[in-house]
Order: structure tokens, then sequence, then C-alpha cells
């Protein structure tokens, strides 16, 4: 059976601002849809990817900025951050996990990181596949990764 991942239910207070956000991010508006005055539908994929995001009024009784840790994959994490940053979307710094694969940003908007774990400046030191990271959020809070993987592991 194959089971593939096609769209993300974003919760947003705000749909023209969100649509805004997600136009100047570089992301393919596919659907803008409205049916009434209580119904609105905004379709958006981001480049590249085979998984799209969805938000609009209506859609979700979920609170808006309440989703973390969307992941999208990069080849290389400088160039996505610096097209974001181009764009005007605030991003952080690259950071790496001293001893890990979980991480987070400090900000709060990426929260799985074992206790302890430390975040360190840069992308990691041997540009190793899978450890190199820079978050951003939406305007209402929904938090972003942007995470470095140039060689996926056997099977992926």
């Amino acid at each position: 059976m194959e089971l593939k991942l096609e769209m993300i239910v974003l919760p947003v207070s705000d749909t023209g601002r969100a649509k805004a956000f997600y136009e100047k991010a570089g992301f393919r508006l596919d659907v803008d849809y409205e049916a009434g005055k209580d119904v609105r539908v905004v379709h958006f994929t981001p480049p590249g990817s085979e998984c799209s995001i969805i938000f609009g009024e209506g859609m979700t009784p979920i609170t808006p900025g309440s989703l973390q840790g969307l992941y999208l994959i990069v080849s290389d994490i400088e160039e996505a951050r610096a097209e974001l940053t181009g764009r005007g979307i605030e991003v952080s710094e690259i950071f790496h996990d001293a001893g890990g694969l979980f991480h987070g940003h400090e900000g709060g908007d990426v929260t799985h990181r074992r206790p302890g774990q430390e975040r360190l400046a840069g992308p990691h030191p041997e540009r190793a596949s899978y450890a190199s990271f820079a978050t951003f959020s939406d305007p209402d809070g929904n938090g972003w990764v942007l995470q470095e993987i140039t060689q996926r592991l056997p099977g992926r």
C-alpha cells in the first residue's frame, strides 16, 4: 500500500495576510476559491514539493499558529535561507545541534528538542546530510523548518 501525504491544513487568523506571506515566500498559488462570505479556500504548494498547504475561512477549528515543525527539505541550506530572506521573509540563522538529530529554535517555534541539547551556530561542520537547519514562521506563528539533505538515507 502506498500512502502519500498530499495536504496540510494550516490554521490562520487572516486568510489575506497568510496568502500574501506564502506568495512572498515563493510558494505556488494553486487555488483561491470563495463560496460565500464564510468560506474561502486558499491552496499553495512549496516549490518542488508534492505536498501542499491549504488554509482559509471555515477550514479548521485549530488555533491559528499552533502548527510547528513543518519541514521543508533543501539541498543547500545557505542558498535556501538567502532566497527566503531576499524575498523579505525573516529566517533564523543557520544552526546545527550538538550531538543529535532532534533540534529546536530558541524563539519557541520548533520544540522537538531533547533536554540538554545545545543548538550551535552555523551549518553542521561536515555539512552532514539531515544536520543543518534554519527556521521561520508565518504571520500567525506556524513554524517551518528548513533542513538540508544532500544524501538521503537508504530507502528514502
